[in-house]
C-alpha cells in the first residue's frame, strides 16, 4: 500500500492549496494533489515555490517558531534561503549540497531541494523548496 503524505503547496503566486501527495518525483514537471474534497489536481512544479510537509494541516497557532539554529544534525549543512519575492527561511539540508560552488541558480540541477527545519517543533516535517522561486541560498557557517 503506497502512503500519502500530508502537505501544503505554497505558490509563487501566494495561492495555497492542502492536500495528500502519494508521489512525488522531481524528474517530472507536476505533481498529482488529492485536495480535501478527494479531487485528484494536477499542479506543475514551476509554478510552486515551496512543498511543506507537515504533521498536520491545522499546525499550531500559538507555536512561536524559533529561528535560529541550535545542533546541526551529523552530516547536514546549515542553509539560509532567500525566494524572489523576499521571503527567507533557514534550515539543514541533508548530505551533499545539490549546486555547484559559486553561483548557485546557473548550477542548480535538480528542480528542487529540501530543508529540514531549524525548529524540531515545528508542523513542517521537511520542505521542499523548488529552485525556480529562489532568489540564493547561502550556507552558514563550515
Amino acid at each position: 500500500m503506497e502512503s500519502s503524505h500530508r502537505v501544503i503547496l505554497r505558490f509563487v503566486d501566494g495561492k495555497m492549496l492542502k492536500g495528500l501527495v502519494k508521489e512525488l518525483k522531481l524528474t517530472e514537471d507536476y505533481l498529482f494533489l488529492e485536495d480535501e474534497s478527494d479531487h485528484q489536481l494536477k499542479v506543475r512544479l514551476k509554478e510552486l515555490k515551496a512543498i511543506f510537509f507537515v504533521k498536520t494541516f491545522e499546525g499550531n497557532r500559538t507555536h512561536q517558531e524559533k529561528k535560529t539554529f541550535a545542533n546541526t544534525p551529523p552530516a547536514s549543512k546549515r542553509v539560509f534561503v532567500k525566494f524572489k519575492d523576499g521571503e527567507t527561511m533557514m534550515g539543514f539540508v541533508e548530505g551533499e549540497i545539490p549546486w555547484q560552488r559559486g553561483f548557485f541558480l546557473e548550477s542548480m540541477k535538480e528542480k528542487g531541494f529540501y530543508l529540514i527545519p531549524v525548529d524540531e517543533d515545528s508542523n513542517n516535517i521537511k520542505i521542499l523548496i523548488i529552485t525556480s522561486a529562489v532568489k540564493d541560498v547561502a550556507m552558514i557557517g563550515s
